[in-house]
């Protein structure tokens, strides 16, 4: 939808995919709510590891869903402006202006959420070595994980046109790293120490 520096291209793909952006809102909320339930049930998991480090991973996860959820807001009310008639006979043409500024605010919202989304896999990686229940490779990998989504956030904020440069590439240890720990728990389960 969001198309940068162009108004009247984003407004256009927002009223031409409505039903997108709405659907897009509610995954963004449920996207939210099942990240805190899930760091719920990992700090539930991993507390007797140590109980500060998954104390800390619950307040990043919260602190991340919280940020998502604040900043579906600005997507639906995006959508708002483009689609409600009453915005156009209001602002004119500078509508469009305002739909990007709202789904521009929603991006970078994103992006500040992934400081979170980033900093909570150190201390899951963290427990996931200390805990003995998976390789520790994994744990490593989940630290390695976190660092990445920073660097990747600092250079979104910093360096824009090496943040795109790199953002394909330096995600990747956070995407087999979180992949991998799914699949853990998912179909081998934890590894009960011996």
């Amino acid at each position: 939808m969001y198309v940068a520096g162009n108004a009247a291209a984003t407004a256009g793909n927002v009223i031409a995919n409505a039903g997108l952006v709405r659907a897009g809102v509610v995954a963004d909320l449920l996207d939210g709510t099942f990240f805190l339930f899930l760091a719920l049930t990992l700090y539930n998991l991993l507390k007797d590891v140590n109980k500060s480090v998954a104390r800390a991973m619950l307040i990043l996860v919260a602190i991340a869903s919280v940020i998502t959820c604040f900043n579906s807001v600005f997507e639906f009310e995006g959508l708002r402006v483009a689609t409600d008639n009453g915005y156009a006979a209001a602002f004119g043409t500078a509508s469009n202006g305002v739909v990007l500024l709202l789904l521009e605010i929603q991006h970078y919202g994103l992006l500040i959420a992934q400081i979170f989304f980033g900093l909570w896999l150190a201390p899951l990686g963290y427990l996931a070595y200390k805990s003995g229940w998976f390789p520790k490779v994994l744990g490593l990998l989940l630290i390695l994980g976190a660092a990445c989504y920073l660097v990747d956030f600092l250079a979104a904020f910093a360096l824009p046109d090496f943040g795109q440069t790199i953002h394909g590439y330096i995600t990747i240890p956070s995407a087999i790293a979180e992949i991998w720990m799914l699949f853990c728990l998912l179909v081998i389960g934890v590894r009960a120490p011996k």
